[in-house]
C-alpha cells in the first residue's frame, strides 16, 4: 500500500551530503563548543520527556542544521537582531578609520579597564563601541597595553581622551587588570575585554543594581553581562560552578531571547570579558589573585571572594556584550593561553574546597543548579501581566513578586494569555522575575507537565485563574503549596453591583459564592485583601485558612501645599464595572451640584477603556485625559479625590493611591469598606448625591480641614499598607517549605 506525502526514514534526515560545503566544515567549531554540555541536557530530556523524546529532539535537530546547509545552530530572528543592534559601531568602516575623541570627565563614577595585548583591530573597535553607546553615565577609559608588539603601541594618534598604560612588558591579564584598576577614578571599576562590543546603554544597565533595583537577600557586590557570539547565539548568560570546581557556561549556544536569559538573577560567577565591581572592594579584595597568573579561573575566584563577604553575584542581562570568545586567547585547552584553564582549575578546587561542598554535582540540571536563592521556588500565575500603570491590583502583584525575591525565592511568574508585554514584562525581568511567554512557553499545562516538580509554592491570582489551572496545579506540582490569591471577592462585588442596579439574581450569586468556596477549599491558603473579608469567609467557611495580604504602597507624599491645588480627580480603569458606575452616578447626580456652588472644583477623569455613553455625560467642568503613566504630577495638581463607589469589594486601590499621596478623599461606605479610616479622621464618607456634593465642596474650600485629612490619611497609609507588613505576610507563606539540592527538581 502506497503513502503519499513525506515517506522519508528519520535516519535520511541525517544523511550527509557526498561532498562536503564550506559552510557544513565552518560550523564544526560552534557545534564542537555546543557539544560540551549534550551530556547534562540529554540527561535531563531522558528524566524528563523520555528516551523517545531524546531521539526525535536529536533527529529533527541535526535534520534543520543539515537542511540549512551547517552544523552550526541557525539563530533565530531574535538573536539575529540582538546581534545587529551590537553590530561594528559607526565608526567603523570600510574607508579609513576614524580618530576617535573621549570626553574628558573630572569625575568619572565608572573606570572601564580594557587590558590588551596587540590585536589592535579588535581593540579600536571596542573602544568606538564603547564611545558611541555609553550614554549619559560619566565614565573614563583606562587601556592597559601588555606589552603589544603592532599598532597598539601608537594607538594615542587614533584615540584620544583615553588613558594608556604601559610598562614595556607582558605580565598577562590579571596583572594588566590590577594595574588599570589602581590607577582608576570611579566608584565603580568595569572590567572589559577588548574583543567586546558594546550594546546601546550598556553601562547604565551594567551598575544599575548597585542602586537596590534587584531585589534580594543582601547588598549586590558584583555584575556581570550576557554575552552572545558575533553571529547572534547565546554565549553566557552567568555561570554556574559545580562541586568539584568546573564551571558551566548558562546557555551556551542558546537563543539569547529565550525567557530563561532575560531576567536578573544571582549567578555563581561571570566571565570577566564584562563585570563591574565597586573600586574599594575590589582594593579590599586585593585585585584579581595573581595564583591563577596569567589567566583563567581569576573571575570565578573573585566572585567567590565577593559572595564570602556577604554580597551578591548578579548577572545582568539587560546590559548585552558581543564577545568573540577566544578572540585574544585561542580556544584550545592544551596549548597557549588557554592551557592555564585546566591548571587553574585545581588551583581554585583546593582555595575554595569548602564553599564547594555547597555547589550541585557535575552531573546537575543546569535550569535548576543556575538558581542560588536559599527560598524555594514560586510559581504566580495571574490572568495578565501586571501594568503598573493601569489598576491597583497590578501594582500589588508587582510588589508581591519583588518582595518574594527579596525573601531570597527564586521567582517565576506566568500570564495565562502567555504576552510578552515589552515594559511592564521587562521591568519584571529586571527585578529578578523569569517570566515566561510565548513562542517559548506553548500552554501553561506543557510547562505545568516539564517543570511542575520544581516549584515549592504555587499562587494562583483571581477565581478565574484557579478554575482554568486548578487541576494541572494538582497533578504537576505534588509538593507545592496551593494559594488561592482572591484579589477581591467577585460574589461579594456581584450582590452588590445586583442590589445597586437592582437586577438582583439570588441563584446565580450564590452559585458565584458556592464557586469561590470550593475553589478556596481545594487550595491549602487563600488570600482576601481587608479584614473585613477575612471574617466573612469566616463565617461562611470556618474550616478555610485565610491571610490578609492587602494593597501595598511606599510612595511619598506630594508635597505642593493646599494653596497651589484645585479641582478633583477620579482614577479608575473602566473595564472594572463599579468604575464606570461610580463615574456614571457622579458626572449625573453629583458632579452638577457640586459645580452650583464650587465652579472651582472641576472633575478631571483618568482611565483607561472609557466607553462612550460616559464620555456624553462630561458636561462643563468635567473632562476625560484617558490612561496616564505617572500619576504623581496629577495628584500633585488636585485638591481632592472623588471614589464615589457603589458596589465592589476589597480593598479600593483609587483610595490607597491618593491617601499615599496626600490628597484627602471623599468615598461612600462601600468604597471606604476594609480600609483602616473614618468619617472625618482620614477621609468624607457619604453615600447620597447632595452628601457626597457637600463633602467635596467643603474639602475643596476648608484648609483646616484639608490638611487633617491629608495627614490623618498618610498616616494610615504607612501603618497598614507599608511592604514592610505584606513582607511579613510572604514570609509566614513560603516559610518552611522543602528545599530541593542545587541542581535537582524535588
Amino acid at each position: 500500500m502506497s503513502r503519499k506525502g513525506n515517506t522519508r526514514a528519520p535516519w535520511r534526515l541525517l544523511a550527509l551530503p557526498v561532498t562536503l560545503p564550506w559552510r557544513f566544515l565552518a560550523g564544526l567549531p560552534p557545534f564542537l563548543r555546543e557539544m560540551r554540555g549534550f551530556s547534562r541536557r540529554a540527561r535531563y530530556t531522558v528524566a524528563t520527556r523520555g528516551l523517545g523524546a531524546l531521539g526525535s529532539d536529536i533527529v529533527g535537530e541535526l535534520g534543520r542544521r543539515l537542511r540549512h546547509g551547517t552544523l552550526a545552530a541557525p539563530p533565530s530572528p531574535q538573536a539575529v537582531a540582538l546581534a545587529s543592534a551590537t553590530a561594528a559601531p559607526a565608526a567603523v568602516g570600510s574607508g579609513p578609520r576614524r580618530a576617535l575623541a573621549f570626553p574628558s570627565v573630572g569625575a568619572p563614577v565608572v573606570s572601564v579597564v580594557v587590558p590588551v595585548f596587540d590585536e589592535f583591530e579588535r581593540t579600536y573597535t571596542c573602544l568606538a563601541s564603547i564611545l558611541e553607546r555609553s550614554g549619559d553615565v560619566p565614565y573614563e577609559v583606562l587601556v592597559v597595553d601588555d606589552g603589544s608588539t603592532d599598532e597598539t603601541r601608537d594607538i594615542e594618534s587614533l584615540v584620544a581622551g583615553v588613558r594608556v598604560l604601559r610598562d614595556g612588558t607582558n605580565r598577562g591579564f590579571i596583572a594588566a587588570c590590577n594595574r588599570g584598576a589602581a590607577e582608576a577614578r570611579g566608584e565603580f571599576l568595569v572590567f572589559l575585554n577588548n574583543d567586546t562590543l558594546v550594546s546601546p546603554d550598556w553601562l547604565a544597565a551594567l551598575i544599575a543594581p548597585f542602586g537596590g533595583t534587584v531585589p534580594g537577600e543582601g547588598p549586590v557586590g558584583l555584575v556581570g553581562a550576557k554575552l552572545v557570539y558575533p553571529d547572534g547565539r547565546l554565549q553566557e548568560c552567568g555561570g554556574i560552578v559545580f562541586s568539584d570546581g568546573s564551571a558551566w557556561n548558562y546557555g551556551r549556544g542558546d537563543d539569547p531571547a529565550d525567557p530563561r536569559y532575560e531576567f536578573a538573577y544571582e549567578a555563581d560567577y561571570c566571565s570577566g570579558a564584562c563585570i563591574a565591581l565597586q573600586r574599594g572592594l575590589f582594593e579590599r579584595l586585593g585585585g584579581f589573585d595573581s595564583r591563577y597568573a596569567p589567566m583563567y579561573y581569576e573571575d570565578v575566584d573573585l566572585a567567590f571572594a565577593v559572595r564570602s563577604l556577604g554580597l551578591r553575584v548578579l548577572c545582568q542581562p539587560s546590559c548585552v556584550i558581543v564577545h568573540s570568545e577566544g578572540g585574544t586567547a585561542g580556544l584550545d585547552v592544551g596549548a597557549g593561553a588557554k592551557r592555564h584553564q585546566l591548571r587553574n582549575r585545581e588551583v581554585f578546587a583546593e582555595r575554595w574546597k569548602e564553599a564547594l561542598t555547597e555547589q550541585p554535582p557535575p552531573n546537575a540540571n543546569p535550569d535548576a543548579a543556575r538558581y542560588r536563592g536559599s527560598g524555594e521556588h514560586v510559581l504566580v500565575m495571574d490572568a495578565i501581566t501586571p501594568r503598573v500603570d493601569h489598576d491597583a491590583g497590578s501594582v500589588r502583584m508587582t510588589h508581591v513578586l519583588s518582595l518574594l525575591v527579596g525573601l531570597g525565592c527564586r521567582v517565576t511568574f506566568l500570564a495565562l494569555n502567555r504576552r510578552m508585554e515589552g515594559e511592564h514584562t521587562r521591568a519584571l525581568q529586571d527585578s529578578g522575575v523569569e517570566v515566561l511567554y510565548e513562542p517559548t512557553l506553548s500552554s501553561v499545562a506543557d510547562h505545568l507537565r516539564k517543570a511542575g516538580a520544581r516549584y515549592g509554592t504555587v499562587i494562583m491570582s483571581r477565581a478565574e485563574v484557579v478554575e482554568e489551572v486548578l487541576e494541572a496545579v494538582r497533578r504537576h506540582c505534588p509538593r507545592a503549596r496551593r494559594v488561592f490569591d482572591t484579589v477581591d471577592l467577585h460574589f461579594l462585588r456581584e450582590a452588590r453591583r445586583a442590589e445597586v442596579t437592582g437586577a438582583l439574581d439570588e441563584e446565580a450569586v450564590a452559585a458565584l459564592e458556592a464557586r469561590e468556596l470550593e475553589l478556596a477549599r481545594a487550595c491549602d491558603l487563600t488570600l482576601v485583601v481587608s479584614p473585613t473579608e477575612r471574617e466573612l469567609l469566616s463565617r461562611l467557611a470556618p474550616d478555610l485558612a485565610v491571610e490578609v495580604l492587602s494593597l501595598i504602597d511606599e510612595r511619598e507624599a506630594t508635597e505642593e501645599p493646599f494653596e497651589a491645588r484645585s479641582g478633583v480627580l477620579f482614577v479608575g480603569n473602566f473595564q472594572h464595572p463599579p468604575n464606570r458606575d461610580a463615574i456614571g452616578f457622579y458626572l449625573r447626580e453629583v458632579h452638577p451640584l457640586v459645580m452650583e456652588r464650587e465652579p472651582a472644583a472641576e472633575l478631571t477623569i483618568i482611565g483607561a477603556e472609557v466607553p462612550r455613553s460616559l464620555r456624553r455625560l462630561a458636561g462643563e467642568g468635567a473632562r476625560f485625559i484617558g490612561q496616564v503613566t505617572d500619576l504623581e504630577p496629577c495628584f500633585a495638581a488636585a485638591r481632592l479625590s472623588v471614589a464615589p463607589l457603589r458596589f465592589g469589594a476589597g480593598i479600593k486601590g483609587k483610595i490607597q493611591t491618593s491617601l499615599a499621596l496626600g490628597v484627602p478623599v471623599v468615598t461612600t461606605a462601600v468604597g471606604a469598606e476594609g480600609m483602616p479610616v473614618e468619617d472625618g479622621r482620614e477621609v468624607l464618607i457619604a453615600d447620597d448625591a447632595a452628601s457626597f456634593a457637600a463633602a467635596v465642596v467643603r474639602l475643596h474650600e476648608d484648609a483646616g480641614l484639608w490638611r487633617s485629612l491629608a495627614d490623618g490619611g498618610r498616616r494610615a497609609m504607612q501603618e497598614h499598607y507599608s511592604p514592610a507588613r505584606a513582607r511579613r505576610v510572604l514570609a509566614r507563606l513560603v516559610d518552611g517549605g522543602a528545599r530541593p539540592p542545587r541542581g535537582q527538581h524535588a
